[in-house]
C-alpha cells in the first residue's frame, strides 16, 4: 500500500497525483466500525468526531506501513487501548503527528497522507459540540432523558474517542 511519502498510486513517481490510500483505508476502518456500532446517525457532527477520532487512531499506529484489511481484527486490541479513558491519547496523537512530519520533511517528499491527518486533527482539536455533562455530580436534580440533563461544550476529540472506543467494543 502506497503512502507516506511515496508519490503515485504506481510507484513510478513522474509528478503523478499522489493518493493518500492509508488515510482513505484508516477512514474507511472507522467508518465500518461506527456504522456497524449504530451509535450515531452518519450525518452527525458527533459521528464524524468517532470516525476522525478513530481514523487518526488507526493510521497513527501504523508504524510499519503494512495496514491491511487482514490485519483489522489483529488491531483491534491495540486501538481498544490506545482509546481507552485512562490512557493520554491526545499526547500520543500529538507525539505520531510530530514524528511522521519530522520523517516527511527528511524525506522530502509529498505526504498527502500525514496533510488528512493533521486536518482532521485540527478539526478535533478546534471544533467544539454540546455534549452531556458526563462529569455533573449525580444526584443533582431529576434527570429524566440525556436531552434534559447538563450541557457543557467540549472539544470533538473528547466525544469522538470514547464513541470510537465504544464502536471497537461493539464490533
Amino acid at each position: 500500500m502506497l503512502h507516506r511519502g511515496q508519490e503515485s498510486t504506481d510507484g513510478t513517481g513522474g509528478g503523478e497525483l499522489a493518493v493518500p490510500m492509508a488515510w482513505l483505508y484508516a477512514e474507511y476502518i472507522a467508518d465500518e466500525l461506527l456504522r456497524t456500532g449504530d451509535l450515531m446517525p452518519p450525518t452527525s457532527f458527533e459521528f464524524r468526531a468517532g470516525r476522525d477520532a478513530l481514523a487518526l487512531t488507526v493510521f497513527l499506529s501504523d508504524t510499519d506501513g503494512e495496514l491491511s484489511g487482514i490485519r483489522v481484527v489483529s488491531q483491534l486490541e491495540n486501538w481498544l487501548s490506545l482509546t481507552a479513558y485512562d490512557q493520554p491519547w491526545q499526547e500520543w496523537v500529538g507525539e505520531r503527528m510530530a514524528h511522521l512530519a519530522a520523517e516527511a520533511a527528511r524525506t522530502a517528499g509529498p505526504a498527502p497522507d500525514l496533510a488528512l491527518a493533521a486536518d482532521a486533527w485540527r478539526w478535533l482539536e478546534e471544533t467544539e459540540l454540546l455534549a452531556p455533562d458526563l462529569d455533573a455530580v449525580p444526584g443533582g436534580g431529576a434527570v429524566f432523558g440525556e436531552d434534559d440533563g447538563p450541557k457543557v461544550w467540549t472539544p470533538a476529540w473528547r466525544l469522538g474517542l470514547p464513541l470510537g472506543h465504544l464502536a471497537i467494543h461493539l464490533f
